[in-house]
């Protein structure tokens, strides 16, 4: 185990068992969410190629404008 997360570790075991339950349901939840975006953008990868090369293609053919931050 890592050193850090092994002294966070160290510090909720020193906490009572109500908030220890509630920082590992928080500490799970997080992990979880960040293994469901992962997939999301891995799947999305070909969409995103696609949509980048479309945008590519409209530049070189001029059919693109200068971003005015103003008019956003």
């Amino acid at each position: 185990m890592a050193p850090l997360l092994e002294k966070a570790f160290s510090e909720v075991a020193l906490l009572p068992a109500k908030e220890q339950e509630a920082i590992g349901a928080w500490l799970l939840s997080e992990i979880n969410s960040d293994r469901q975006w992962d997939r999301l953008l891995a799947d999305s990868v070909p969409m995103l190629e696609e949509l980048a090369d479309e945008a590519l293609q409209d530049y070189r053919n001029g059919l693109t404008l200068p971003l005015d931050p103003d008019r956003l």
